[in-house]
């Protein structure tokens, strides 16, 4: 079986109705990244990035996936899927996709903040004085600005198997993320779907990307028909 990896960004779920930061002129729901997603955000005002997130945990809680996550499921039935996602939300999983990565955490999660290793599954707000078993504050299953990407390696390795590569709706600007495509076999067909596609240096060195200028909805459902095509 052929192995798809899936390298998706904020232009997925925007159609679902999560705002994306590109679009929101360098702004999360009017909060600059220093405000609400840096270590030092956090040390300096927990509770303001606590409110921010629990925010938008309750925002997601209210969407739902779209036809974008939905036609990558249909991969599944001729294909081993790996979906790579920058998105914190949980939009794949409940398209129904069973192999997903999440490269910057995962909002409907919380961890400790002094045992990193200690992550619990979370759907309501984090608040002052929630702790984990060994009596630390709780935060955002967050990978912030600044902090190190602990799933990098895995996306790596997993994108360095692929016979053919997808990216969705990202601007391939944003490092480490950005450079998973460098990755990728030399042979591998690349699709690359996008409104506003941007062809980074990884993307440039290949010359089997296609480019799909269309939001996410229809031109993954386009792509997946292809591949699907007997």
């Amino acid at each position: 079986m052929k192995k798809i990896v899936v390298l998706t960004g904020a232009g997925i779920s925007a159609e679902s109705g999560i705002p994306t930061f590109r679009d929101a002129g360098g702004l999360w729901e009017g909060h600059k990244v220093e405000e609400v997603a840096t270590p030092e955000a956090w040390v300096r005002n927990p509770q303001l990035v606590l409110d921010f997130y629990n925010e938008r945990r309750r925002k997601l809680l209210e969407v739902q996936p779209n036809d974008g996550h939905l036609a990558l499921v249909d991969l599944e039935f001729l294909y081993d899927v790996t979906i790579i996602t920058q998105n914190v939300d949980d939009l794949h999983e409940r398209a129904g996709s069973r192999n997903v990565v999440h490269l910057h955490g995962e909002l409907l999660k919380a961890r400790s903040n002094d045992y990193p290793a200690l992550v619990y599954p979370w759907t309501k707000d984090i608040l002052p004085g929630d702790c984990c078993e060994r009596g630390a504050q709780l935060r955002p299953h967050i990978v912030w600005f600044g902090e190190m990407v602990p799933m990098i390696e895995v996306a790596a390795d997993a994108t360095s198997e692929a016979d053919i590569l997808l990216i969705v709706g990202t601007s391939m600007q944003v490092y480490p993320a950005a450079g998973l495509a460098g990755y990728a076999p030399f042979h591998a067909p690349i699709y690359y779907i996008d409104p506003k596609p941007s062809i980074n240096h990884e993307l440039a060195r290949s010359e089997n990307v296609k480019v799909i200028a269309e939001k996410a909805s229809t031109g993954v459902r386009r792509v997946v028909e292809e591949l699907l095509r007997p």
